[in-house]
């Protein structure tokens, strides 16, 4: 019996959200004074400038492959989903290419530069400096990342140092929130397509005092679109059904003239069917944050979080259509904190010094259910906690045109508290593991440097090292595919990388920027999906992953046109020895060699954007044995916002519009389908 019910979850929810509010209100109240009452503080008012971001960029930051979205560009996507935005970033790659609508959550891992292999991310999300992805499974909330909150996404590839580094193994995706200034007062949309589906949002963005507040939601829901093949559809056939949630509570407020409060409170659920009738997935989670970010001579940015997730799936038999797994339980938690100081050494250097830590716990509860009699076979349940104490350093150094820049980070991991245990169908314990501690201590590091040649030219270099710790699911949950099963590890190592970079960043002109990077990475003790047998895969850790390539950027706004391009080309294969020899040289899992992306806008007027997107991505292999091939696909993307007076504009968005057949899963010739013709329109107020 679940004991999670709706109802409890409903009431934890409400609980949450009620006291956070409290504190949010309460803090910006006291800190935030809707009016000076005297001189000294309209004076003090009128010297406090508050932005609700993190510390500034550090000057280093250009001598890595980095590229950086405007808003403009975040808003303007034709499915209005974050991983339709973060597709125009060269390098970028989901697990599979299926969508936050018509893919498992838990399959929602992102990676940089070709590193994939698994549904893992391999790259560290911030929003607003909290790490989020799941404490237990590694992916990311794609549904409860709303674009049209945000202000800024800034996507740096390549190993990580500085704060969470121990995540950024492939590089970092920073999300960050739009403030009142950009969102206004209120900003909504309502958007339907030619299925039905619908799509809302909306923000609410008081100024309160010398701070500010954003409010805001976003509901999605549709009968979804055939993921199946129309020839190999059942009678248990279903659509992709989804129906999605958010909700987002922020407020910021000034504590001193130089010392800001920032506060979040997140809540969401998720809710898919995919395939057939019964294949239901739910994932939800209420997350708070705490950040006071200092701009004094000491600067400093200290944060703390907890999050609080959970994820439920019920995998059907594709030969008898009955439940064969019931995956009705994962409560996990994620809590950790960091704390950077950069002291005033002068002008020419930036120094960062600090530290942070995570940790993450979590508990999978599931039920083994006969597909011929519908009765029990067994109960399991499995678990640990991982967690990463981390230190950093890093230093900036100006000379004149050259820039260099250096860090240096040690982790120490521990995974902890492991075990797997199972019941019989009345309840009786049958049989239990418990897994050895494993700790460690793990030094990584990043250099770089950057030269302007001129105004118009500049060259960079860098070389740097990541680590991954597996995943609480990696260690312990073995999932099912019906009929592929994929055994957990509890053996698994920790993944590390090292590669180097270079690059040239060319603008030979005002508004016209070409980038250019050559790249080396090597991810020793990759884990990957191996397979035993052919229903039978593994969790283990290959020797290394080597993938080389060139990443392409271009951006050109001139007058009312503007462009943008990103082209990723790579070479990325398993370096297999022992047991692995038989993979030595094939091409990692989900991992396509080419991807590219060019949007042409064109802005005519106040208010108005219009926008066609062209991707292509090549063809990739299904699994690690190369056996299924998923076939390369070029899509179209058109977006159009047109004011009608006032805030309010009209919106039309065509996702493929050429109905491009997207091929996301193939086993065995078994197949899924991505997102078809799909044709949106509504309005929008203020954005």
């Amino acid at each position: 019996m679940d004991d999670f019910t709706p109802k409890r979850r409903a009431c934890a929810a409400q609980t949450a959200v009620g006291a956070l509010a409290l504190a949010l209100l309460s803090s910006t109240l006291v800190a935030s004074p809707a009016h000076a009452e005297d001189a000294d503080d309209a004076a003090f008012a009128g010297e406090i400038l508050v932005t609700g971001r993190g510390l500034s960029q550090t000057p280093g930051r250009p001598a890595y492959s980095a590229r950086t979205l405007e808003r403009r560009d975040i808003i303007s996507s034709a499915s209005g989903r974050v991983e339709d935005v973060l597709s125009s970033v060269a390098g970028f790659q989901q697990f599979r290419r299926s969508d936050s609508r018509s893919s498992n959550p838990s399959a929602q891992g992102v990676t940089l530069r070709a590193l994939g292999g698994n549904a893992t991310s391999r790259a560290l999300v911030l929003l607003d400096g909290v790490p989020m992805a799941d404490p237990f499974f590694g992916y990311i909330p794609l549904t409860a990342l709303s674009p049209d909150t945000l202000g800024t996404v800034r996507v740096t590839r390549g190993g990580g140092s500085g704060p969470f580094g121990g995540g950024a193994l492939s590089g970092t995706i920073e999300l960050e929130s739009a403030g009142a200034e950009q969102l206004g007062l209120l900003t909504a949309s309502a958007l339907g397509n030619q299925r039905g589906e619908s799509e809302l949002s909306a923000a609410v963005a008081p100024q309160l005092g010398r701070g500010f507040a954003v409010l805001s939601g976003r509901w999605d829901r549709g009968k979804g679109f055939w993921t199946t093949p129309r020839d190999q559809r059942a009678e248990a056939s279903v659509r992709a059904r989804y129906e999605s949630w958010s909700l987002s509570l922020r407020a910021v407020a000034p504590i001193s003239e130089d010392v800001e409060l920032q506060a979040r409170g997140l809540i969401f659920r998720d809710d898919r069917t995919l395939r057939f009738a019964g294949a239901d997935s739910a994932s939800e989670g209420q997350d708070a944050s705490l950040r006071l970010v200092g701009r004094g001579a000491w600067q400093f940015d200290a944060l703390a979080y907890v999050q609080a997730r959970n994820f439920a799936n019920t995998v059907i038999s594709s030969s008898r259509f009955t439940p064969v797994l019931d995956q009705y339980k994962t409560p996990a938690a994620g809590i950790g904190g960091k704390f950077e100081l950069r002291p005033p050494i002068g002008d020419a250097h930036t120094l960062r010094l600090g530290t942070d830590w995570r940790r993450s716990s979590g508990t999978m509860n599931e039920i083994a259910i006969s597909a011929f009699s519908g009765n029990v076979t067994e109960r399991r349940q499995a678990g640990g906690v991982n967690s990463d104490l981390g230190f950093f350093a890093e230093d900036d150094w100006r000379l004149g045109a050259l820039t260099l820049t250096g860090g240096v980070r040690a982790d120490r991991t521990v995974i902890s508290g492991g075990y797997y245990a199972t019941r019989d169908a009345q309840g009786t314990p049958t049989g239990r593991t418990d897994y050895a501690r494993q700790a460690d201590w793990t030094v990584t590091w990043r250099g770089g440097a950057r030269l302007a040649l001129s105004e118009a030219l500049a060259v960079r270099g860098a070389a740097y090292s990541g680590l991954r710790m597996p995943t609480l699911n990696e260690l312990y949950r073995p999932f099912v595919v019906f009929p592929v099963v994929t055994q957990a590890n509890a053996q698994l190592r920790s993944e590390k990388l090292e590669g180097y970079e270079a690059g040239l960043d060319l603008t030979p002109m005002s508004g016209m920027t070409f980038t250019l990077t050559a790249f080396d990475n090597r991810v020793k003790h990759a884990i990957a999906n191996v397979t035993l047998e052919a229903n039978l895969r593994q969790r283990q850790n290959l020797p290394a992953i080597d993938s080389q390539g060139i990443e392409l950027g271009a951006h050109i706004a001139h007058g009312i046109v503007r462009f943008d391009g990103s082209l990723l080309w790579n070479e990325s294969k398993v370096d297999g020895q022992g047991a692995s020899a038989d993979l030595d040289g094939f091409r990692p899992s989900q991992t396509p060699n080419f991807a590219a992306s060019a949007t042409l806008g064109l802005v005519p007027g106040e208010g108005w954007r219009l926008a066609a997107t062209l991707r292509h991505v090549g063809a990739q292999y299904e699994d690690d044995r190369e056996s299924n091939v998923l076939p390369a696909v070029t899509t179209l993307d058109l977006f159009a916002q047109i004011p009608l007076g006032g805030k309010a504009s009209l919106v039309l968005r065509a996702e493929n519009v050429i109905d491009e057949t997207i091929v996301t899963r193939n086993q065995g010739g078994s197949m899924d389908l991505g997102v078809p013709r799909t044709l949106w329109a509504g309005l929008r107020w203020g954005m």
